[in-house]
């Protein structure tokens, strides 16, 4: 199999993908019910869970796979451990990310750069 060279596409990471990372940080090897639980506790304290528990155990196992599939993350049997470095590694390019698409999102010209269009004006026939 290949081994991705980032834990994320060019989108950047979401809030699941970053829950999981910071979960396994803390954590020494967890299996994926006891993992997916503290995401959603962790989720729904922060109101981030948006969607319905079952797609949302969906997303988490997909990400969780693409985490080993990058190598971020070790399975062993059913029990998933975080690489330290590749952990660290990924929490930076997750921070970096989110500075640059800010600086993005503030740097994108207003609709009304110039100046507001020009209105037409509307004779009345009395003057």
């Amino acid at each position: 199999m290949n081994k991705k060279s980032s834990g994320f596409s060019g989108r950047g990471p979401d809030r699941v993908e970053e829950e999981i990372v910071a979960v396994l940080t803390k954590k020494a090897s967890l299996e994926f019910k006891a993992l997916f639980l503290i995401v959603h506790a962790n989720l729904k304290a922060r109101n981030a869970a948006g969607s319905g528990e079952d797609i949302l155990r969906l997303r988490a196992y997909e990400k969780l796979q693409n985490l080993v599939q990058a190598g971020i993350v070790n399975k062993t049997g059913k029990e998933y451990t975080g690489v330290a470095s590749a952990l660290v590694t990924f929490m930076e390019a997750a921070a970096e990310w989110k500075v640059k698409a800010a600086l993005r999102i503030q740097s994108r010209p207003s609709i009304f750069a110039d100046k507001a269009p020009a209105l037409p004006v509307v004779s009345t026939g009395n003057a």
